[in-house]
């Protein structure tokens, strides 16, 4: 700021006003809700994720990580949902958008939710049996070469970063988790790590709710999951009666907070810190 030799009150006033206005730019932002939670040192972290399902628990999953706080990875793949639709298509596009701007985090499941049944030997290029359960060839057994699942991948990103406005993860989650070597590999030369799940953080959502009731589901993770752990559920399954998220996802939260966790995405998970920083 310029000196005056003889400042006049108006100029001292004016002067006053500059330097308060200097100071309070200089202040940080107010605290926005679940800024101190990302903040904070997280020293026992979990991963909690999303594959797509049937998206009728869609709506009350997002409310529940929306009042607590909580940020997650969603892995899609353009499944039938119970409306009629698919999981990608326009009329869930919103939803989608609006996850995003919640700060939450995206990556492929494959866009037909294709599963490897196989590998096939020989050949210069490595090529699978691949059975998927959405899309026009759904229930048919056929192969695919590397390149063609690598397609497979990227078409979900592709309809994440359109719906989003987001760039997803470099990384995928094969349908049923199931994986070879080789798959693996090609996914890899294409630009993609795969993401699997801790045993404790299998939370049981496709299990027969008959012989694994919600309540027993709920005890069993709270005693197993360790910080580190990958948690793996879904935006709903058809085969079970009870359905798990409306009884055990916000009790689920709820109690590993208390037990000192803390929710981080897969962004920040340190086994795929050399794939999550190319985006």
């Amino acid at each position: 700021m310029l000196a005056l030799a003889h400042p006049t009150p108006f100029l001292r006033r004016l002067a006053g006003l500059v330097v308060a206005l200097g100071v309070a730019w200089l202040q940080p932002a107010p605290a926005q809700a679940g800024d101190t939670e990302t903040a904070a040192a997280c020293g026992k972290p979990v991963y909690l994720t999303f594959d797509t399902g049937h998206m009728g628990v869609a709506p009350l999953i997002a409310d529940v990580l929306r009042r607590e706080q909580v940020r997650v990875t969603f892995f899609a793949a353009n499944e039938p949902t119970r409306t009629g639709g698919a999981s990608m298509d326009d009329a869930w596009a919103p939803w989608w958008k609006a996850r995003a701007a919640e700060g939450h985090e995206f990556a492929s499941h494959t866009f037909d939710h294709v599963y490897w049944r196989g590998d096939i030997a020989g050949g210069a290029q490595a090529s699978f049996k691949v059975r998927p359960s959405a899309g026009a060839r759904a229930g048919q057994q056929f192969t695919m070469t590397a390149a063609q699942y690598c397609g497979e991948i990227r078409k979900s990103e592709d309809r994440l970063r359109e719906m989003t406005g987001k760039e997803p993860l470099p990384l995928f989650r094969a349908p049923g988790g199931k994986t070879s070597e080789r798959l693996l590999a090609a996914a890899r030369s294409c630009g993609y790590a795969h993401v699997g799940w801790a045993a404790a953080g299998f939370l049981g959502d496709e299990l027969p709710s008959d012989r694994f009731p919600n309540q027993r589901l709920l005890e069993q993770a709270l005693k197993n999951i360790r910080s580190g752990d990958i948690l793996l559920a879904h935006l709903g399954i058809w085969s079970r009666q009870d359905p798990w998220a409306p009884a055990v996802l916000e009790p689920l939260i709820k109690g590993l907070k208390e037990r000192g966790f803390c929710f981080r995405t897969l962004r920040e998970h340190p086994d795929y810190a050399q794939w999550t920083r190319k985006r």
